[in-house]
């Protein structure tokens, strides 16, 4: 019986240090947003901001069948600093003002002193979603 329990132990012990698994699709930054912004000027990346409330349709579609997927990830982690926030809780209240956030969901764009260098409003699939965000960001000049 001791060999049971010592082994299950062991066994539970073992898959509880297993590093968690990525689903390949986009891996948000939590902390603050004065944290994400310092972390962007670190890297020298841009942020990609998902404004989003908990209310909200597209939010939903776009948190549970598009920020999953590979090839968002792919595109988004090498090429960002990627925040997520509720625009209607903590300091999203404060933030929405800030920027305006009127429609849900809205996508930032933004350097990391927190200047606004793009927006999208809507969601869209996933291909499509990586060209509107690869065509705005190709209108920034900086």
């Amino acid at each position: 019986m001791k060999k049971i329990f010592l082994l299950l132990f062991a066994a539970l012990f073992v898959a509880g240090q297993a590093p968690a698994q990525s689903t390949g699709g986009i891996e948000f930054e939590s902390g603050s947003f004065t944290d994400v912004l310092k972390k962007a000027q670190e890297s020298g990346k841009l942020v990609f901001m998902d404004c989003y409330a908990v209310w909200c349709g597209p939010c939903k579609l776009m948190a549970k069948e598009v920020f999953p997927q590979k090839i968002v990830g792919d595109y988004f982690n090498k090429n960002f600093i990627n925040y997520k926030l509720d625009m209607e809780k903590g300091e999203g209240v404060d933030i929405a003002k800030k920027y305006g956030i009127k429609a849900y969901p809205t996508f930032l764009i933004l350097n990391g002193d927190g200047k606004e260098l793009g927006r999208i409003v809507g969601g869209a699939p996933a291909e499509e979603f990586i060209k509107k965000v690869q065509k705005t960001v190709e209108g920034i000049s900086e």
